[in-house]
């Protein structure tokens, strides 16, 4: 790299432009702008392009995460997860097999068997069927069950992150948006007749909330009522889709009926997100379920001491699939990832060779981490930050570039001034620049995050 002294790397970086034609004036910089604000990417597309995720014909309809993709989808759970704490939900982690008994308990070998996949052992001492889980509701319902009960218990919140498995066809998987395996932020609430539409009031609060800090537009609800193949009586059911109609009515946002598209064990709300496209994708899921509390003999004692009463079971999604999430999610920013949930969240670009160890001092005073080999453990609570620095010898500009490709969040460059002033000076992609102090970056940095910026 050459050695003259830089007082401003920025500076530097836009002169240089001006040198290349296809950068240079102001038409052409708005033609450039125009064709990315313009030009549509797939998240399959962003997906390759800043390396998030991979698919395999070894493994149809199971997607591969990688680190960055990884990255994205830890920052959904945590995320997540500090909020299933605040709405009183208690994790639990379940397992992903069961005996073809259990499912024929819960109903599903009858009416889902064909969305399924069936396993059996190769030992000939264990000849029995089992079933990958397509959903969580029966194991909970086994969890629930393990101990008595009491109305004062009641509600009880379960939430799981497991990953399930539907035997979808061939024909409609597609990218992150349709797979055959997948994770759901999975709720499943045990509560008395009484609490039931205080749950679906408090369900409905709590989505409304999540997609608010993710900038979700618009979003429809959906009454789904009673399918032609169900399980349980014309009672039930009439007092379920009752139930959920009151809460929607409460609730005061539109909603429409869907009719006959329930769950085969209960109606239900359904939320749905228009991608870029304008194709909507069911995200969010509100159920209201009579039917498994009865087949699994789900009781608790009342007020009047008895044990034999019935809870009800809603069962709750918010993200849904977070793979079809995160799909949306990459649309919706087209790869521009707000910093809290960004897996690229700054690049530190040293204009010369003598600037790299700076620009790695500065790398690990903002992101947290310690330079070189580890001798303490890490702080579990700590906030730590992904930066990278990039000491390549190709050229400011062709760096920079590629950094807004990759879908960093702030692009940072550091010369002769900002070692001599210990600062740094970071930009977005399409923002101005500013300089600040090293601790002022990282203060920065975790007052972002911690406002979902």
């Amino acid at each position: 790299m050459r050695s003259c002294r830089v007082k401003s790397p920025l500076l530097l970086f836009y002169s240089r432009q001006l040198l290349n034609r296809r950068w240079c004036s102001t038409s052409s910089h708005k033609a450039v702008d125009s064709k990315f604000s313009t030009e549509f990417l797939d998240h399959r597309r962003i997906g390759v392009q800043q390396e998030l995720f991979m698919i395999n014909e070894n493994t149809p309809g199971s997607v591969f995460l990688l680190p960055h993709g990884t990255r994205i989808y830890n920052r959904l759970l945590l995320f997540i997860r500090a909020q299933m704490k605040q709405f009183g939900f208690d994790e639990v982690v379940s397992p992903i097999i069961y005996k073809r008994a259990l499912w024929s308990t819960s109903g599903h070998w009858d009416k889902y068997k064909e969305d399924m996949f069936e396993v059996k052992g190769r030992s000939e001492a264990d000849s029995e069927q089992y079933g990958l889980k397509p959903m969580n509701c029966p194991g909970h319902c086994l969890i629930y069950r393990n101990s008595d009960k009491s109305y004062r218990d009641l509600p009880i919140r379960y939430a799981d992150f497991s990953p399930l498995h539907r035997n979808e066809s061939s024909t409609t998987i597609s990218g992150l948006t349709r797979v055959r395996r997948f994770h759901q932020d999975d709720g499943h609430i045990f509560c008395r007749p009484d609490q039931v539409s205080e749950e679906i009031q408090q369900a409905l609060v709590l989505i409304d909330k999540v997609y608010q800090v993710f900038n979700i537009p618009s979003y429809r609800l959906l009454l789904s009522t009673r399918p032609e193949q169900y399980i349980g009586s014309l009672e039930d059911w009439n007092l379920a889709e009752l139930s959920l109609e009151e809460a929607l009515n409460k609730s005061r946002h539109e909603w429409n009926l869907n009719e006959a598209d329930g769950a085969f064990y209960g109606p239900k709300i359904d939320i749905l997100l228009k991608d870029q496209n304008g194709k909507e994708h069911q995200a969010a899921t509100i159920q209201l379920d009579f039917q498994l509390p009865q087949r699994f003999d789900l009781t608790y004692q009342g007020e009047d001491d008895s044990v034999d009463h019935r809870p009800v079971m809603i069962h709750r999604a918010v993200f849904g699939s977070l793979e079809r999430f995160l799909a949306i999610l990459m649309e919706q920013t087209q790869g521009v990832w707000p910093l809290w949930i960004s897996p690229r969240q700054m690049i530190i670009i040293p204009v010369a060779d003598r600037h790299t160890e700076y620009a790695r001092r500065a790398q690990s005073a903002i992101s947290g981490l310690p330079l070189g080999a580890p001798t303490e453990l890490l702080d579990c609570h700590a906030n730590t930050f992904y930066i990278d620095v990039d000491q390549r010898s190709t050229t400011l500009g062709a760096r920079m570039r590629e950094g807004i490709q990759k879908g960093y969040t702030y692009l940072a460059v550091v010369g002769d001034k900002e070692v001599e002033d210990g600062t740094i000076t970071m930009r977005k992609a399409k923002g101005k620049p500013r300089t600040l102090k090293i601790d002022e970056a990282r203060t920065f940095f975790e007052d972002e995050v911690a406002q979902y910026h």
